[in-house]
């Protein structure tokens, strides 16, 4: 079965390609798979890179929802991983930043627990909900 590519593009260390009815993403481990939209093949890719992480890693919505962690963060934990009084300036960092531009936040010390930084890259998956912050701990102990 021969399948044309009209498009192919990079997201996230991934490749996505239109083929006839969706598009594809090259590093998906069932190579049949098919989205219907672009925004669920960069969604896939996005979590994609959560998971490739080995320090704690999530994508953080506009109203301070992580809706994805990894493994390491669920570990941690999700309010030790990105406390609820910093998400909205976490978020708004993300907003600062030019695309594909990597920006740091310092989660200081709390009683019994270690300061962190996070590296946030702001990006957008899909343009009806506007950008999400990709977070992941910084793993070279910076704060």
């Amino acid at each position: 079965m021969s399948q044309s590519i009209d498009v192919a593009c990079g997201f996230l260390g991934g490749t996505i390609f239109s083929v006839e009815g969706g598009y594809r993403v090259l590093q998906h481990p069932r190579p049949e798979r098919r989205f219907d939209r672009i925004a669920d093949a960069r969604w896939f890719l996005a979590v994609t890179w959560c998971d490739r992480s080995d320090t704690p890693a999530g994508i953080l919505t506009h109203d301070g929802q992580l809706s994805f962690q990894n493994q390491a963060a669920l570990a941690l934990g999700e309010i030790r991983f990105l406390p609820l009084e910093h998400r909205r300036a976490v978020f708004d960092c993300s907003l600062t930043l030019s695309h594909w531009e990597a920006g740091h936040y310092p989660i200081p010390h709390r009683p019994h627990q270690p300061g962190h930084a996070l590296e946030i890259l702001g990006i957008e998956i899909d343009p009806r909900y506007g950008r999400v912050a990709l977070i992941k701990a910084r793993d070279d102990g910076s704060e």
